[in-house]
């Protein structure tokens, strides 16, 4: 086992936290930084060890293969299959004979692209199979009488090894019109020569190895996307098949299969279909509205999980089958100990999660939250009492918004930008409630230069008149101000001194589709994709600066305190030390494709990252511009200090961690 000792200390509360992290070298890959969380996120497929039933496999649809040897009790990170973010991995087989042995298929969400990958040392490391190179793997399946035999299915066709996968021959009709878009495998239990592919239109079988093929469609609705097919093992007439149009079953091996009943349409969806390897007539149905039972072999159904539980697959553990694990979108793995009753969460160690957003309390320093996407009630908002080391959901109130931004007022108020509208945090009630009440008010003739000013020093506005209107649109960024906040949305650029309370329209703007803001000392800088407009007067004036002349977009922007604006792009990090009238670039900041630029006051630079064309990241130190950079091993969206140590968000796997303050790599800017 391997340990890393770190120690963390951020500010007050965090002064002597001492965290032992175990079982976190990723022999596979190396990794620098370390995953804490938020668990959970998409999940794409189980498969076992044969010889151990309490080895589990988990394939994700982030290139990450996860392994488990306390039957799906906790996770941990065995490797990125080729390094790669973008491969959906839906099928696993483990060698019943060399349980070290295993085979994974993947495809590329929106593409063509994918693969087959083996592992001869248990999932540490990959080589890809030259034979599928490049092929989108949909389905993936072993004989169950000779192992030796493999069948893939890609969008080609219907591939098939006999040699333990070194080999694949094409076995369906080469550029056939009818059998490719092959989405579910099925192998006889006795005959492996008998094989069943479903499509994307209709099922089809050879019982003679591919030599030839016959549509099985007898029952079925037209046009159905077959997306799973199960034999039983013990009576391989009987067939399932599950589609986009419901469930089907046949009692005469596919020549006619008959509609299950008792499903809802809107649940018909079915992704998966898993036996009860114990109890052949229990058979599990995994759809995109819950998971459904059925113990009688399809005679009557039932709802298991709530209708909002989007089922990618269903194990059920062969020495106890009163144990049924599910792999699902968001909600990451659920599992079951009385036979898919009722499910808890088991993600510990799993961690699939798309973060948008940071913001720490200044407060309470420890106290760090984050926004995710795409993960609707599972998702919303996180919060950190250890400064990032465990996390807690807390979206109560977000009603499965997407948090986009994130942001602390002066008086303390956390508020978060989602989709659709702003909302502001009770800490008291733990709980989420709507803000953005748009009232009328009149800009004093000078803001505050800086937060933390005294109360006297302080120039407020007028008290704000409430219209009837409310903040409805995206909220892209937040930004404190002085000791306003600033709201960045689709419907345009509002302030608060009170976010709890109401908002007020920025004057002065053009109607830019305005997505980024950043502040220092009285200087505010808020840009498009396109355009930038600057304030030196606290927000009470507004001018246009042009772009960097080799800029072609904007993906993010910072202000020092010294009032220097910096902005990033495709192009790299450029900087302006006279308010927008001329651009540089520094020449050891050797990064493009900026995603997040960042000033951090405390520690005086500014933090820099890229999207994945680089692992790096970045610190320009202040104000002899030096260059630092760490190679954390993640693709980042943005880094921020807590303490003495940073924190990054990934593109897709969460909150990652500096283990501990090294002597990064510095070069001189000139």
């Amino acid at each position: 086992m391997d340990f890393l000792l770190i120690s963390l200390r951020p500010y007050l509360r965090l002064c002597s936290v001492l965290v032992l992290l175990s079982c976190l070298s990723f022999k596979g890959w190396a990794v620098p930084w370390f995953p804490f969380g938020p668990n959970g996120g998409d999940a794409r497929t189980f498969a076992s060890d044969p010889h151990d039933h309490d080895h589990l496999y988990l394939g994700t649809d982030n290139g990450w293969i996860y392994d488990s040897h306390n039957g799906g009790q906790s996770w941990k990170r065995l490797a990125r299959i080729n390094h790669r973010a973008d491969l959906v991995l839906d099928n696993i087989i483990v060698d019943p004979v060399d349980s070290k042995h295993v085979v994974v298929g993947g495809w590329v969400l929106g593409q063509s692209g994918g693969g087959l990958f083996v592992s001869h040392d248990g999932g540490l490391t990959w080589k890809g199979d030259p034979d599928l190179n490049g092929q989108s793997i949909r389905a993936l399946s072993s004989a169950p009488s000779d192992p030796k035999i493999m069948v893939a299915g890609t969008l080609q066709g219907v591939f098939r090894s006999t040699d333990n996968g070194v080999h694949w021959t094409l076995i369906s009709p080469a550029g056939s019109t009818e059998i490719h878009e092959v989405e579910s495998i099925a192998i006889d239990p006795v005959d492996p020569t008998t094989i069943y592919a479903g499509t994307w239109h209709l099922p089809w079988k050879t019982t003679d190895g591919g030599e030839h093929w016959s549509n099985i469609k007898q029952g079925l609705i037209d046009d159905s996307d077959v997306f799973s097919i199960i034999v039983d093992p013990k009576q391989p007439k009987v067939v399932y098949a599950s589609a986009c149009s419901g469930i089907y079953k046949s009692e005469n091996g596919g020549e006619r299969f008959s509609k299950v009943q008792g499903i809802p349409s809107a649940a018909r969806r079915t992704r998966v279909l898993t036996q009860d390897p114990k109890h052949l007539s229990t058979v599990y149905a995994g759809t995109t509205e819950g998971l459904f039972r059925t113990d009688d072999a399809g005679s009557y159904w039932m709802r298991t999980t709530s209708s909002g539980v989007i089922v990618n697959d269903v194990y059920v553990d062969p020495a106890n089958s009163r144990r049924v694990l599910l792999a699902t979108d968001r909600g990451g793995v659920l599992a079951s100990t009385d036979g898919g009753s009722t499910f808890s969460a088991s993600n510990s160690g799993f961690s699939s999660r798309q973060v948008t957003a940071f913001t720490q309390d200044l407060r309470h320093p420890s106290d760090l939250y984050i926004g995710v996407v795409n993960d609707k009630e599972w998702g919303g908002a996180f919060i950190s009492h250890d400064g990032g080391l465990s996390w807690m959901q807390r979206a109560q109130g977000l009603e499965g918004r997407d948090v986009f931004s994130l942001a602390q007022a002066d008086n303390g108020t956390i508020v978060a930008g989602t989709e659709k509208g702003l909302f502001w945090y009770d800490q008291d009630e733990q709980l989420w409630k709507r803000t953005g009440n748009i009232g009328a008010v009149a800009m004093p003739a000078q803001r505050p230069v800086h937060r933390g000013a005294t109360q006297a020093s302080r120039h407020r506005p007028e008290a704000p008149v409430k219209s009837a209107r409310q903040i409805e649109g995206s909220v892209l960024a937040i930004a404190p101000v002085g000791d306003q906040l600033y709201a960045v949305t689709s419907q345009g650029v509002y302030v608060s001194e009170n976010p709890a309370a109401l908002w007020a329209a920025v004057p002065g703007l053009s109607a830019a589709p305005w997505q980024f803001v950043a502040s220092s000392r009285g200087v505010t800088m808020l840009a498009s994709l396109g355009s930038i407009a600057l304030s030196v007067d606290g927000g009470r004036t507004w001018r246009p600066v042009s772009l960097p002349a080799n800029l072609s977009q904007v993906s993010a922007i910072a202000v020092d305190d010294q009032g220097e604006l910096w902005v990033g792009g495709r192009q790299g990090v450029f900087l302006s030390t006279d308010k927008g009238a001329s651009w540089t670039t520094l020449k050891d900041l050797y990064v493009s494709d900026v995603n997040g630029i960042y000033f951090d006051s405390r520690n005086q630079r500014v933090l820099v990252t890229a999207n994945a064309s680089t692992t790096m990241a970045f610190a320009v130190r202040l104000p002899n511009k030096t260059v630092n950079y760490w190679d954390t091993g993640w693709h980042l969206r943005f880094v921020r200090p807590v303490g003495d140590y940073l924190v990054g968000a990934t593109l897709f796997d969460g909150i990652v961690l500096q283990p501990r303050m090294v002597q990064s790599k510095e070069v001189a800017s000139h």
